[in-house]
Parts: structure tokens; sequence; C-alpha cells
């Protein structure tokens, strides 16, 4: 099976069996915070189920439908996500002022505590595996999901914040209070992911980073390569995508300018891993002696 997969599929499992303990405790002693903490881990269990759907589907090979394959799968699947997830953000707000004014009554145990303690180092764990096969793989799903997770971290210790204030002063106006922020926290990192899933729809170019890579790349091919023009990238899931003209000298024959352009496109997959690369060479229209002293484009 597919790293992404395996990753999804354990995010998934972890928040299930925290989404679960928390929502009994929460249930028990009547924490608005808790709760909302479970209802944010049974999110993470639909997003990661969602992105191993969306993993695999983006891993199907190219039809007569998707001739540039199914990468955008994973981005509609972080759009959707993020939808709602800003729903469910502001039920938890919602939810926590109808409290405020009900005048609920709280009654705090040490599970609220152990169980928000045991979510919190769930949530570090599951967010730094996410992120790092995330930008092992370029996922964007998974970073998506990572991104999530990780906002549980601030959620999760507002939490246990809350549990600890309320339980030792008894105004249970922390509870509601962090409550609300935990709503306001989720709703945030959804906009993240959500401008993030559009970039991958809109096909915005790569990070400035991996077009770096790929300008040194080009400008360090030497002769009979005479420079290049017209770079273009793009992302569709975990599929980056780039196309260029590659100047070559006039000299070359049309089986030199080919094996010259295959070499370069060697050259940039080994370093960027998971890119499909299109090469147009064009006759360099430079006048000169046609050698690699002489070549006029590479003196300048």
């Amino acid at each position: 099976m597919d790293i992404r997969l395996k990753v999804a599929l354990f995010a998934a499992a972890s928040a299930l069996v925290l989404a679960v303990g928390k929502f009994a405790i929460g249930l028990l002693s009547g924490s608005m915070a808790v709760v909302s903490s479970a209802l944010d881990s049974l999110l993470d269990v639909f997003m990661s189920a969602m992105n191993f759907y969306a993993i695999t589907k983006a891993s199907e090979p190219a039809d007569d439908e998707h001739r540039y394959g199914h990468g955008k799968a994973e981005d509609l699947a972080g759009t959707f996500q993020s939808l709602v997830i800003v729903l469910s953000g502001s039920f938890i707000i919602f939810k926590a002022i109808e409290a405020f004014f009900q005048r609920s009554v709280i009654s705090y145990s040490f599970l609220d505590f152990l169980a928000m303690s045991l979510s919190l180092v769930f949530s570090f764990v599951i967010s730094t595996i996410l992120m790092r096969t995330g930008n092992r793989t370029g996922s964007n799903a998974l970073k998506a999901d990572a991104l999530h997770y990780r906002s549980d971290l601030y959620s999760n210790s507002g939490a246990i914040i809350a549990i600890i204030l309320t339980r030792y002063t008894g105004i249970i106006l922390f509870d509601l209070v962090f409550a609300v922020i935990i709503g306001m926290i989720i709703i945030i990192s959804a906009l993240s992911i959500f401008r993030g899933s559009i970039s991958g729809i809109m096909d915005s170019r790569l990070d400035d980073e991996i077009e770096r890579q790929i300008r040194d790349i080009l400008g360090e091919t030497s002769f009979p390569a005479a420079g290049f023009h017209k770079l273009r990238t793009r992302r569709s899931g975990s599929a980056k995508y780039l196309d260029f003209h590659l100047l070559a000298c006039r000299r070359l024959h049309i089986d030199e300018a080919h094996a010259l352009a295959h070499g370069i496109e060697a050259r940039i997959k080994g370093q960027i891993p998971g890119t499909d690369i299109i090469v147009h060479v064009e006759p360099c229209k430079e006048k000169c002696d046609l050698t690699e002293i002489t070549c006029v484009l590479k003196k300048r």
C-alpha cells in the first residue's frame, strides 16, 4: 500500500479512538470544551477518511476522460473538507454561547484532564507523521490534514487550561470561553486549508524553492544547451507539472537535441520527484561559430 494511504488510515483510526473517548467523557461531565474537542476529533476522522479516498483516486492513472490524471481529487477533497470544518467550528461557538445563557452545569473529573492530555500527545504524533509524509510525497491532502491536526494541539491545550481553571475556580465561563476559542481556531485552520486547495484547483505555480531548483538545473546545463524561456509550472494534487522552451545550438541533429532534452528531464526528476515535464526544443537564433567557447548566450 502507498505510504500516503497508510498514513491516512493511521490518522483516521487514531482520531476515531480519541473522538469516542472524548465524547463519552465530555457528555458525562457536561464540558463544552471537551465535547467541542471530541467533535473536532470526529471531523479528523472524516477528513482522514476522505483523504484516503482522494489519495486513492488521485493515484489512478490517466484515462480517456482525464488525460492529465486524477491529481485534483486531493485538492477537491481539501476544499470540501474546509467548508465542512467551517460549519463545525461555527456550531461549536453557537453551542458554547447557548450553554452560557442556559447556565449549564459542568462537573469535571480526572478523566476529563486525562482524555485531553492523551489527545494532546496523539495530535502531536499524528500531525508530525502527516506533515513529514506530506512534505516527502508532495501530497496536498496530507499537508492539509496535518494542518488541521496541528490546530488540535492548540484546541486541546485550551481545553486542558479550561478544565484546570473551571475545576479550581468554579467559574464555568472559562470552559465556555475556551470552547469559543477552539471553534475560532478550527475556522481559521479551515480557511488556510481552503486557500491551499483552491490554489491547486486554479493551477497556481509551484513553490519558489522548487522553481529555483528547476531554474538552477536549467541554468547549469552546459553547451550545446543555450538557455531556456517560457517556464511554466503547476500542481495537481501530489503531481507537479512543468514545461519550458529549451534553446539548443543550431548545429544539433534531431536525435542529439532529443538526448539533450531527455538528460535535462532526468536531472529535474532526480531532484524533484513526481514531476511531469514537457520540453519544447528551439534552435538558438544567435549567430556564432557554433562551439562551446564561442556560444554567444553562454558568454552573457
